[in-house]
């Protein structure tokens, strides 16, 4: 049995909140609920009832990834965001604007995409766990990324 790790993002207020519901408006079909609970790192699907239709363990830096996304959506969550929660697990406006000055240094030294890695690698094993959600990311290049759902909607035929 994985033992799960515990995860915490720190912010400006040190306020932990270890269960968090998401409803992205025009994602998931009416009635249906995103719930990421840090503490053992799961991120799972839920229907009116509340019923369990599916559920993925998520990795500490997915975990770091997809908070942010979630929170910024239906915006673009900008890369120094997320930079500064997989790097430093800290979000604050000091650390952000840190993370921006690294990206924008990265971008005229010709580094940007060694600066990226470990977002990269987070987002690539998230993209593939995020499929069974019916949902992807999307990125905007040199901007950051985005929550967006699959054209097709299997998730909502296999519901219905």
């Amino acid at each position: 049995m994985q033992k799960t790790q515990p995860v915490r993002l720190k912010q400006q207020k040190e306020s932990e909140v270890s269960i968090s519901h998401f409803s992205p408006l025009n994602l998931l079909p009416p009635g249906h609920t995103l719930v990421l609970n840090l503490k053992t790192r799961t991120l799972s699907l839920l229907c009116e009832g509340p019923v369990q239709i599916m559920e993925q363990q998520l990795s500490v830096n997915e975990i770091r990834v997809i908070v942010p996304i979630l929170e910024t959506f239906p915006h673009c969550c900008p890369y120094e965001v997320l930079l500064s929660n997989i790097a430093l697990n800290t979000v604050s406006p000091v650390v952000v604007t840190r993370c921006r000055q690294r990206l924008q240094e990265a971008m005229k030294l010709g580094t940007w995409q060694q600066e990226l890695r470990p977002i990269r690698r987070a987002l690539s094993s998230l993209r593939n766990k995020l499929d069974s959600f019916d949902l992807e990311i999307s990125t905007v290049r040199e901007r950051g990324c985005s929550l967006t759902n699959l054209t097709g909607s299997r998730l909502i035929s296999s519901i219905e």
